[in-house]
């Protein structure tokens, strides 16, 4: 069972990569659950997740997902073990055809990769990645990049609060993306963050608006949702 995707299946990762000069994405899509992604009870957004969007809608695709979770949860030491192998090879790949390694392992998770050493091990790569874990801004190493990401929860509050002390990108996922210029959320301007995350990296303190991907399994839910914002009814949080 290989672990990477460094084939850009994913529309968002094949998006960023599309629009940068010499870079190669590879990325990591495990099934979501609680433990992997620790604040999704706080932030409300488990229900809403992109598990099920694009090719997550297909059998064979989440049950691969699951058992690369179920991997991380039964045998952590051999999934590092080859997530390492994995990016040794990868880091290898960019070498040989003269393309900057860029790496994604949080694409439905939220794992404190830095906690085992693993963007510490390939100083060569860029990693990043969106958290809903905002003591880990500003405390990952230099390669390793972080996003935050919002939700309006009464219960992920103190989480936000944290972050807007940082200078930190913070995306924010609306019903659909606010088209009046003067719009602010949070008192920061709102940028388009649908088409590449490398830019949105380097944004600074903006908003970076990212569009709902509504599903038939979801698409009851949202109106009801902290985690989604429709920003003709709120237009400042």
């Amino acid at each position: 069972m290989k672990l990477l995707d460094t084939n850009t299946s994913n529309t968002k990762v094949r998006k960023t990569e599309k629009l940068a000069d010499a870079v190669r994405i590879a990325s990591l899509s495990l099934m979501p659950d609680p433990i992997i992604c620790a604040q999704s009870g706080a932030a409300g957004c488990f229900n809403l997740c992109l598990k099920t969007s694009g090719y997550g809608k297909f059998d064979n695709v989440a049950q691969g997902r699951q058992r690369k979770t179920d991997y991380w949860h039964n045998d952590r030491a051999g999934f590092l073990d080859q997530l390492t192998a994995e990016l040794r090879n990868f880091e290898a790949l960019c070498t040989r055809t003269d393309v900057r390694p860029v790496v994604r392992l949080n694409v439905l998770s939220d794992i404190q990769w830095e906690r085992h050493g693993i963007p510490q091990a390939f100083p060569t790569i860029s990693f990043y990645d969106y958290t809903k874990q905002a003591q880990r801004i500003g405390k990952t190493p230099d390669n390793y990049r972080l996003m935050f990401s919002y939700s309006g929860a009464a219960k992920y509050r103190p989480q936000v609060q944290r972050a807007l002390t940082t200078d930190a990108p913070i995306s924010v996922v609306f019903t659909e993306l606010p088209t009046d210029p003067n719009y602010r959320f949070l008192d920061r301007p709102v940028i388009d963050g649908d088409q590449s995350d490398l830019v949105n990296l380097e944004a600074g303190p903006v908003i970076i608006g990212l569009k709902y991907k509504r599903t038939k399994a979801n698409a009851t839910m949202v109106q009801q949702s902290d985690f989604v914002i429709n920003p003709n009814i709120i237009a400042t949080a």
